[in-house]
C-alpha cells in the first residue's frame, strides 16, 4: 500500500463497497471489470473510483480494467489485513440483538463476533445467533482471554463514556459507536461514530433537494 499519500476519509468509507463488489463478482465467476461497471453497480462515478484506487498504486490497466481475483486479494491483504478481528457487542438490547442477528460474514469474512455483553439479568446467559450474552462485569476478562480488539457500542448514551474508558483499559483498539455521545478516548484507540438521527436528517435533506 502506498503510505506516502494521505487517504481521504471519503475514500476510506467507499473501500468496503468496493470490497463487497469484488467479492460478489468473484462469486458470480467474473474475471475482470471496468470502472464503468463498478460505477453502475455502486452508483459512484468512474473518475471517483479511479481516484480512490490511485491512492493504492496501479491496480488496473487502461483498456483492460481490473482483475477481480487480484483486486479481491489486494483488499483482503492490504485493507482488511490478514488478522482476523475478534469483536464484541456491548449492549444486547434491541439494536445489539439486531446486529447479532445480522450476517456480518456477508461483508467481512475476517470479523468474528465472539461475545456480547449486557447487565440486564433477563438477557444475560441467553444466546443470540450462536453468540452468548455475558454480564458486563466480564468484559475485561473476556477481552483478554479471547483477544477482543474491537467493540460495537449500543448502550444508552449516559453510560457510554464510562464503558469506553473500560474498553480502552481492557485493550480494545477500535470502537464502532452507535450512541449519540462523542467519546473521549486517547489517541491509541479509534472511534467511528454512527449517529442514526444524523444520518436520517442527511437523508431528508438530500430528498428535499433532489
Amino acid at each position: 500500500m502506498n503510505n506516502k499519500k494521505k487517504i481521504p476519509n471519503a475514500t476510506m468509507k467507499r473501500l468496503p463497497l468496493y470490497y463487497r463488489f469484488f467479492k460478489n463478482s468473484e462469486k458470480s465467476g467474473v474475471d475482470r471489470v471496468s470502472s464503468r461497471e463498478i460505477s453502475e453497480a455502486l452508483d459512484i462515478d468512474s473518475a471517483t473510483i479511479r481516484r480512490d484506487f490511485s491512492y493504492f498504486g496501479e491496480l488496473g490497466r487502461k483498456g483492460y480494467g481490473y482483475n477481480v481475483k487480484s483486486l479481491l486479494k489486494f483488499f483482503m491483504e492490504h485493507i482488511q489485513g490478514n488478522q482476523k478481528r475478534n469483536v464484541a457487542i456491548i449492549g444486547a438490547g434491541n439494536l445489539g440483538s439486531a446486529l447479532l442477528n445480522y450476517k456480518f460474514s456477508n461483508i467481512n469474512d475476517r470479523m468474528n463476533i465472539v461475545a456480547a455483553f449486557d447487565n440486564n439479568s433477563s438477557i444475560v446467559g441467553t444466546t443470540i445467533n450462536d453468540t452468548t450474552v455475558h454480564h458486563s462485569d466480564e468484559i475485561e476478562k473476556m477481552a483478554e482471554d479471547h483477544g477482543i480488539d474491537v467493540a460495537i457500542l449500543t448502550l444508552p448514551a449516559e453510560v457510554s463514556q464510562e464503558m469506553a474508558e473500560r474498553l480502552e483499559a481492557a485493550g480494545i483498539k477500535g470502537i464502532l459507536n452507535f450512541t449519540p455521545m462523542r467519546l473521549d478516548v486517547s489517541d491509541g484507540i479509534y472511534v467511528h461514530n454512527i449517529d442514526l438521527s444524523v444520518e436520517l436528517q442527511a437523508l431528508f435533506f438530500y430528498m428535499k433537494h433532489i
